[in-house]
């Protein structure tokens, strides 16, 4: 399969064409607009090497999600950072090309700091690797760990090495009815504590808190902490996780956009028009609002020290990213060209 995607980015090269790497395409409303001749990566499939003792998977791009995550659960382990799927047909590689986390993410660690290796088809038509299997494999550039949310503009990632942990022995989700600046001060202050905090969210004035790890010290924070036991709390977060929880509901018609701001876990409250849904100890604050209020928006979240995507759904003539700094935009445009000369890959899917 490697022999045949080197041909398909050769004769792309050598024909000034461009190329649009997907694999279940449940995340292409993900980024700018996808362009480019399609390179499907779903025929290069199959977990390669998984030593549970070793607590690392090693995975082809095109392997479903599921099931690496079927192996990993019939060996009582996971991906603790719990990437989303957004669909059915979600792949290994197009969960590291997006780089995003779940709600163990603040806890946990993000996608990339499980990422161990990485193998990549660049727009030369070469094969590159990065890392390996174990954590202290790096000499200069961590490149597997930044591949990791490039959405494939710097190459086709053909193959990637993770980290995976235990799944937690015992798991509680306690509920609270708290106001916003309540939630954010509580949360904080929890994130101070030797707590087994390993997800929070807050909306519409209730926190849900997952509390994860030994059996002791679950029901200890259970105690401490008080709250109501929340009931069918795997369902509750994984329509967290997959944007299934009502908040949700009905982004991307119309005008209607989802806004994701990254923001310091102490910012107090953000005002803005629109509902909010806040996460990651108030980490991560998720916002309805018009595409339309791009401007505000950002600098609201610039003032609190951090950013602001269009993450689905509005006008994405408004650009999804916030725009980065000139010097920071310059590495980005060197690493471009140091991989794809040709801008091969994904063209405008991240600028």
């Amino acid at each position: 399969m490697i022999e045949t995607f080197r041909e398909q980015v050769r004769a792309a090269a050598a024909g000034g064409g461009k190329l649009r790497i997907r694999g279940g395409g449940t995340k292409d409303w993900y980024g700018q607009a996808p362009e480019g001749e399609l390179l499907d990566t779903r025929g290069h499939s199959g977990i390669v090497d998984y030593e549970p003792t070793e607590l690392v998977i090693t995975a082809r791009c095109g392997t479903p999600l599921a099931e690496i995550e079927a192996v990993l659960a019939a060996q009582n382990q996971m991906l603790a950072f719990e990437p989303p799927h957004f669909g059915d047909s979600a792949t290994f590689g197009g969960a590291i090309a997006a780089g995003l986390s779940g709600p163990r993410r603040a806890n946990s660690g993000a996608l990339r700091d499980f990422v161990l290796g990485a193998e990549l088809l660049d727009g030369k038509g070469d094969v590159l690797r990065f890392g390996g299997q174990v954590m202290k494999n790096v000499a200069g550039y961590d490149v597997s760990r930044l591949l990791a949310g490039s959405l494939g503009t710097l190459g086709l990632i053909t193959e990637a090495s993770v980290k995976v942990l235990p799944r937690p022995v015992a798991e509680t989700t306690l509920r609270f009815e708290i106001d916003e600046i309540g939630a954010i001060r509580k949360l904080n202050e929890w994130g101070g504590q030797p707590l087994p905090v390993s997800a929070s969210c807050w909306h519409a004035g209730v926190l849900a808190l997952r509390l994860s790890g030994a059996r002791a010290a679950v029901d200890a924070a259970v105690t401490s902490l008080g709250g109501q036991v929340m009931a069918d709390s795997t369902a509750f977060w994984a329509g967290v996780r997959e944007q299934r929880h009502a908040f949700f509901d009905g982004i991307g018609d119309g005008d209607a956009a989802l806004w994701r701001l990254s923001v310091p876990s102490t910012t107090g409250a953000i005002v803005l028009k629109g509902e909010q849904l806040i996460e990651w100890g108030g980490a991560q604050r998720w916002l309805r609002a018009s595409s339309g209020d791009a401007d505000s928006i950002r600098r609201t979240a610039s003032a609190a020290g951090g950013h602001a995507t269009l993450f689905r759904g509005g006008d994405k003539r408004v650009g999804v990213f916030q725009p980065l700094a000139p010097a920071v935009a310059r590495i980005h445009e060197r690493l471009k060209a140091s991989f794809d000369p040709a801008h091969l890959f994904n063209p405008g899917r991240m600028a």
